[in-house]
């Protein structure tokens, strides 16, 4: 008997769509749009603290003053104006003209998620091997997934990525009969993390990477956002060569104007520039212009002060509500800066088993599963504290330590379910080795 499917057009499809999947954060907007609902999951910046009226005026101008080029064609590596701007604000991370940074070697991209993109899209054919963090951005993993990677997770903790771990997972894949691409890695803040990698563990990774001839792409779009001192120097101001660093305008203005940046090697720039090309034409005029005008008139300095400012007193009322509401046995990271924190459950409990009892109880988070190119990481999840206020921040963690506690008290009562330790390098697409590297894997939910 012939199966039936409702989509015409599945013998039609490329095959890399078989092992795409929908983000597990977009498929939560429906939900997290309800005012009822305390959304701790979405990372969108809190723009309301931008002056909207300066910045609409500007954007005014832009179209009025200025619309025959502002809306005009632009070159396909993006405006000069633009590329000049972003060296000035690569300059406090340590990346400057010292250390061979130039407007000439940025690629303007559309926003973050397009660098990350045509940077997979230069480097990556069908089952070659990245090396992320586990947890990883899901963003990232998207695009990896879409690439047909095969991605090899190394654990982070506190300090950031284990350097050991990433040793290991070279040695993994080369026993393996293959080589990894890059490393992707989220130094600052991590998404989801929030742990930031160390100075000491900077210059290890980078020395593992130089050994190994490794690429890495650093992506860095929190970098700005730290709450104590200045920023930490960036792995590529240490480092010249191998380092691709990718960042945003997202989170230091605004996401809505979708722009953002790759600082490569000459010789890896025109591939970049190509790839974009085919893909988009050029970066739009308008959203470009309007980001070089805000960074060159207004005092954008102190309005990431503010952002500082803002993000840090919502962090630190998420952290208080955490610990004075959760119940035992739950852990989570403590951020220095950014928008996350990432949260282990008491042992048993599954967060993707978890969302729709906490969703039905007006809370949301991302489930732990998200982040991981396998589907592990049940046993965590991911809280945002960038975009609800103080007071709704503690209300939702009120909702999420209840449902918590009752899924717990369910445990106790019918039993755990095994979750598999997620914290181990592992081969997880779909068309790898299928076996989790150097050990046997547990059984587990996922």
């Amino acid at each position: 008997m012939t199966g039936t499917t409702l989509d015409d057009y599945t013998d039609r499809y490329a095959q890399r769509m078989r092992g795409m999947t929908a983000s597990e954060i977009r498929a939560l907007f429906a939900v997290t749009a309800r005012p009822e609902v305390v959304s701790l999951a979405g990372g969108a910046p809190f723009v309301a603290a931008l002056p909207l009226d300066a910045v609409g005026e500007m954007m005014a101008k832009l179209g009025g003053e200025q619309g025959a080029t502002t809306l005009q064609y632009s070159g396909g590596q993006g405006d000069l104006a633009l590329r000049e701007r972003i060296c000035e604000v690569m300059a406090l991370s340590g990346i400057d003209a010292s250390t061979g940074a130039s407007p000439d070697d940025v690629v303007v991209t559309v926003g973050g998620q397009q660098a990350l993109d045509l940077v997979s899209r230069v480097f990556l054919d069908p089952g070659d091997v990245v090396l992320a963090e586990g947890p990883s951005y899901v963003g990232a993993l998207g695009v990896f997934q879409a690439a047909q990677a095969d991605v090899v997770h190394v654990p982070i903790d506190d300090d950031g990525l284990i350097p050991a771990a990433l040793a290991e997972a070279l040695e993994t894949v080369a026993r393996a009969g293959k080589r990894a691409k890059f490393l992707y890695t989220v130094p600052n803040y991590h998404n989801p993390g929030g742990v930031t990698l160390s100075s000491e563990r900077r210059d290890e990774i980078l020395a593992i990477a130089e050994r190994a001839r490794l690429l890495v792409i650093e992506d860095d779009p929190y970098g700005l956002l730290g709450f104590s001192g200045e920023p930490m120097p960036a792995l590529r101001a240490r480092h010249r060569d191998g380092v691709l660093y990718v960042s945003t305008f997202s989170k230091t203005f605004a996401p809505g104007l979708r722009v953002g940046w790759v600082l490569a090697p000459h010789a890896v720039r025109e591939k970049l520039v190509i790839a974009s090309e085919a893909q988009i034409l050029c970066p739009s005029m308008f959203a470009q212009t309007a980001i070089a005008t805000y960074f060159a008139t207004m005092p954008w300095k102190e309005q990431i002060k503010t952002f500082r400012e803002i993000y840090q007193e919502r962090r630190d009322a998420l952290l208080s509500s955490l610990t004075d509401l959760m119940p035992a046995g739950t852990r989570w990271t403590r951020p220095d800066g950014g928008f996350y924190v990432w949260l282990t459950l008491p042992e048993g409990l599954n967060s993707k088993e978890m969302l729709p009892r906490a969703i039905t109880a007006r809370v949301a988070f991302v489930p732990g599963t998200g982040f991981y190119a396998d589907g592990t990481g049940g046993s965590h999840l991911r809280l945002s504290y960038c975009f609800p206020t103080p007071e709704r921040i503690r209300e939702g963690v009120r909702r999420l330590a209840k449902v918590v506690e009752q899924e717990r008290r369910i445990r106790e009562e019918f039993g755990t379910v095994a979750v598999q330790d997620p914290a181990k390098v592992t081969w997880t697409s779909a068309t790898a080795l299928g076996r989790t590297a150097g050990q046997t894997p547990s059984p587990g939910v996922e």
